[in-house]
């Protein structure tokens, strides 16, 4: 088993073990800024109770590293359009930001702090469980297996039913628009929970997940983005799937057919997740997929989030947004409805 020093000195052991960000929320509430993702220098070092000071001393020690694992420095532009787009308000020329990814680094790396210490220990905990038990031998299998597939059937219903139904309501509510919004966003939450513990549960069970997750598509380039939406596509029944980005693609990156043989188009946009698809971005697409190709399935996938106007010509197009929340979970296995 993996000692506690022993993570403390090795990179490579840490690095490991990085996919564990849930033991955070085990140990203690993590806050996270308004857009979901990220947290700052004082979030963090209030999080293992440390002085900000402190928590420099280790970035400084450990840049590179962390640096890797979700770390960064706002300043600029990308500063302004990351405090437009998530309410902060602040005069500060530079913003340090860590991801879930980056926090759990730092918990293996603060010698100093008894919330790191036991982030640590539980992160040992759950893989020396997750290497030492057999599948065949794990305890209580019989009721995992039945929680897991109680899990799995609520969470397709409230995919298949429940969202679609507030969708439906959205659409014609006036007065209430806003609190139905609200409870959509409430079960969508739900949802995600279910499907975190479902992968969880595999996980203790032995069972590998290689697929990306959006932070693993943050790091690609274009054209391996446009690759693995790719990917996607064919795993999930679509047919003569064509990468085109680059130029003379005529505003589209990915082409193909559907199962039942609609023709689909793809537009893939990896953008940093403090930015936003606009307006204008859907208005290009728009014309590319219906006029140029008379596209029967347009998706317009994005690792950033999208305007409320840009979701507007998307609703009024027929184009399928395919925003980061929904790309983790189609990355994660779960087919696009519009695919079916």
């Amino acid at each position: 088993m993996i000692n506690e020093s022993a993570l403390l000195e090795s990179k490579s052991l840490r690095h490991g073990v990085l996919g564990r960000t849930d033991v955070l929320d085990r140990v203690k509430a993590l806050s996270l800024l308004p857009d979901g993702m990220h947290v700052t220098t004082a979030m963090v070092a209030a999080y293992f109770e440390v002085t900000v000071k402190t928590l420099e001393s280790v970035v400084e020690d450990h840049r590179e590293e962390l640096v890797s694992n979700g770390y960064q420095v706002l300043t600029g532009t990308p500063l302004a359009l990351f405090k437009r787009a998530s309410g902060i308000q602040s005069r500060s020329k530079a913003l340090a930001l860590f991801s879930r990814r980056a926090v759990l680094n730092v918990a293996m790396l603060l010698r100093d702090s008894e919330v790191a210490r036991q982030v640590r220990v539980y992160l040992l905990d759950m893989e020396y469980l997750a290497r030492t038990q057999p599948v065949d031998n794990f305890v209580h299998t019989d009721t995992v297996s039945l929680d897991d597939r109680i899990d799995q059937r609520i969470t397709h219903i409230l995919g298949k039913t429940v969202v679609p139904m507030f969708n439906a309501l959205i659409e014609t509510s006036g007065e209430h628009r806003k609190e139905l919004v609200a409870l959509r966003a409430g079960v969508q939450r739900i949802e995600r929970r279910l499907h975190q513990h479902h992968t969880r549960l595999q996980r203790l069970e032995g069972v590998r997940d290689d697929r990306p997750t959006v932070g693993v598509m943050d790091a690609m380039n274009g054209r391996t983005f446009e690759h693995h939406i790719a990917k996607l596509l064919r795993r999930d029944g679509c047919t003569d799937v064509t990468v085109l980005g680059g130029h003379g693609d005529r505003g589209i990156d990915v082409s193909g057919l559907t199962a039942d043989g609609r023709r689909l188009v793809v537009q893939c946009k990896r953008f940093a997740p403090y930015l936003n698809i606009t307006s204008p971005d859907m208005q290009k697409f728009v014309g590319a997929a219906k006029v140029l190709h008379s596209a029967q399935v347009a998706l317009f996938v994005a690792t950033c989030p999208f305007t409320a106007e840009a979701l507007s010509i998307a609703a009024e197009t027929g184009i399928t947004v395919v925003h980061r929340g929904l790309l983790e979970q189609w990355s994660a296995g779960e087919p696009l409805e519009i695919l079916e």
